[in-house]
């Protein structure tokens, strides 16, 4: 009887060491199904895509001049504030005249002088000579005459603005500019450009130029000037941008934002979600998928479409990238289409 009761246990054992073995099994089947990643793709196509490249600047005077003596002395009269506009050749300061008084006296004795002797030169009543020496001290008295005059009238030689004045009526000159004007009509915006754009950059191109202090509103520019020289070391180079503002409305030192349109390239854009940045190297990839498979590849980005990123290498038209599960993804993983 203790043999039975033994053959059965053992039989009962076996029974269910057997079925622990096929749920196991059974289990690790239903694992293996469930491990097979869902995932959603997208067919992305070549398109034209328009090369637009925005820079930051801040807005120029088209040229600024600093007004002062070329001696020193006291101030007679400033005749303009900050705020005014002025004419070129507008006198806008006086300084103290009495050297010029006594260099117009002088000027006036030998203009005199020279009547007189010439006439007698005329008639042979003096030598060449003495007519050269008196016509030099003429032309000296004339020259120092003019640029005393040039140092007390002081003008502008542009026309602008006044945007800064050092000294009052009957202050000494100490130094300092006087005043300073600013030709703000145009004015000018300075942008660094990448060297890749060196051929394709030319005088005359347009650039729309949008200031902060505007919003939305647009104005129209103009490369003026292309520096003939790329800075070795951030391999980019200036570019000079004219801004006609006919309504005064630009002003120098205002933060502004370029934007110039290099033409289009037929390129492969992508849906921004499909892109992954690899942390710590700033480099881009996505996982293109192909028979039930998906591979990481490595792309280089170029400017945001909307939703989308225009790709300069990496993915050909008419591939599949995939747009769900990207941290779950691995090289040459099997997946399934979710459709």
């Amino acid at each position: 009887m203790k043999k039975v009761l033994k053959s059965v246990a053992f039989l009962a054992l076996i029974s269910l060491v057997f079925s622990a073995c096929k749920e196991k099994e059974s289990g690790t089947n239903a694992q293996q199904v469930e491990s097979t990643l869902k995932v959603k793709v997208e067919q992305v196509m070549a398109e034209d895509v328009d090369q637009l490249y925005e820079y930051t600047a801040i807005v120029e005077a088209n040229a600024v001049n600093n007004i002062a003596p070329l001696t020193g002395g006291r101030i007679e009269k400033i005749f303009v504030e900050v705020g005014d506009v002025v004419a070129a050749g507008q006198v806008v300061a006086e300084m103290e005249d009495n050297t010029l008084k006594q260099a117009k006296s002088q000027l006036d004795n030998l203009e005199l002088s020279f009547k007189r002797i010439d006439e007698l030169y005329k008639v042979g009543g003096v030598s060449k000579s003495e007519w050269d020496n008196l016509k030099t001290q003429l032309d000296v008295a004339r020259t120092s005459y003019k640029n005393l005059k040039d140092n007390t009238q002081l003008v502008s030689p542009i026309s602008g603005v006044v945007t800064m004045r050092n000294y009052d009526s009957g202050d000494l000159f100490s130094g300092q500019p006087i005043i300073q004007v600013q030709q703000i009509h145009p004015v000018k915006l300075n942008i660094n450009v990448s060297e890749k754009q060196f051929v394709t950059i030319k005088k005359g191109m347009e650039a729309k130029v949008n200031l902060d202090v505007y919003g939305d509103e647009e104005f129209a520019g103009k490369v003026s000037l292309v520096y003939p020289t790329i800075d070795a070391r951030t391999h980019t180079f200036p570019v000079e941008i004219s801004l006609p503002n006919g309504g005064s409305k630009v002003r120098p030192g205002m933060y502004a934002r370029v934007t110039m349109n290099y033409g289009s390239e037929h390129r492969v854009v992508v849906p921004d979600v499909a892109i992954i940045k690899q942390q710590g190297a700033g480099d881009r990839y996505v996982y293109t998928y192909k028979d039930g498979k998906v591979s990481y590849k490595k792309v280089e980005i170029g400017r945001r479409v909307g939703n989308r990123y225009e790709l300069i290498s990496g993915v050909n038209d008419g591939d599949y990238v995939v747009t769900t599960g990207l941290s779950k993804l691995r090289d040459g993983m099997n997946v399934e289409l979710v459709k």
